[in-house]
């Protein structure tokens, strides 16, 4: 199967419409790859972010978890849930999709790391308020959700001074990817203004907000932004095999990956 983001939908935003439509996507793209390369990732021994394993140990931005309590927004297959419960955090992975979710309980059980898994949408966390230290998305409610409803979730869900990291979409890979198939181009194919809900012909929805309305959006809800990490693949890297929205010379150029980290203020 290919996950190729093709044509734009316009209309009027339903969300439960949106959510009904993204289980169902998942789901087939679960009984499709994600199951068959749950292990691998959960087996991995580092924490890498993105399609090129980019190295948590040069970007630092999750820093020391052991004994924080931490929510995983979108968790999938939670492999990285289970990355941070190996170094001693207390994860909750929360995910809208019950086929990503029986993966996950499989894995939990295959490599004996066991942390809550939770069937719920990301935009109303069934989680008391301020009881995290750490907020959690990697390509999960950062894509699939509207940020206008899951950052307000996160934030409350963050004690003071508690932090966010997610990872999404490079603003500049969105504009080259063409409208039918095909991965990222080395022109400017759609405009910007107006994708901060897309719905893609070959996929689900997904929300893909400019830079400056990230900000907007993070410092509406009390997070101060603190980097923000444009991601490339490395020289060399090899394209994905299974995710054909770039290959690795096109990501060697230009970001295809942003990774934010902000905090809640006091």
């Amino acid at each position: 199967m290919e996950l190729v983001l093709n044509r734009v939908e316009s209309g009027v935003p339903d969300p439960a419409a949106d959510r009904a439509v993204n289980r169902s996507l998942w789901t087939l793209v679960n009984e499709e790859f994600t199951d068959r390369y749950a292990a691998t990732a959960w087996a991995a021994s580092e924490i890498t972010f993105g399609l090129f394993d980019v190295d948590e140990r040069e970007l630092n931005v999750l820093g020391n978890v052991a004994d924080l309590d931490v929510v995983e927004l979108g968790c999938g297959t939670a492999y990285f849930s289970a990355w941070l419960a190996r170094r001693g955090a207390r994860p909750i992975a929360i995910d809208l999709t019950a086929a990503q979710l029986k993966t996950a309980q499989r894995c939990q059980e295959q490599f004996e790391v066991a942390f809550p898994l939770i069937e719920a949408n990301a935009e109303d966390v069934p989680l008391a308020d301020g009881r995290f230290d750490l907020v959690v998305s990697e390509y999960g409610a950062s894509v699939w959700c509207d940020p206008a409803l899951w950052i307000p979730e996160a934030a409350r869900l963050l004690r003071p001074n508690g932090r966010l990291v997610f990872l999404t979409n490079s603003v500049i890979a969105t504009l080259c990817v063409p409208d039918k198939e095909g991965p990222t181009q080395q022109r400017l194919l759609r405009p910007q203004r107006g994708m901060n809900r897309v719905r893609w012909s070959g996929g689900g929805i997904e929300f893909h907000p400019g830079h400056g309305e990230w900000i907007r959006i993070l410092r509406t809800n009390g997070f101060v932004v603190d980097e923000l990490h444009e991601l490339y693949a490395s020289i060399g890297a090899k394209s994905v095999e299974y995710y054909e929205i770039s290959s690795a010379q096109w990501a060697a150029q230009w970001p295809i990956e942003d990774l934010w980290v902000a905090h809640l203020a006091d």
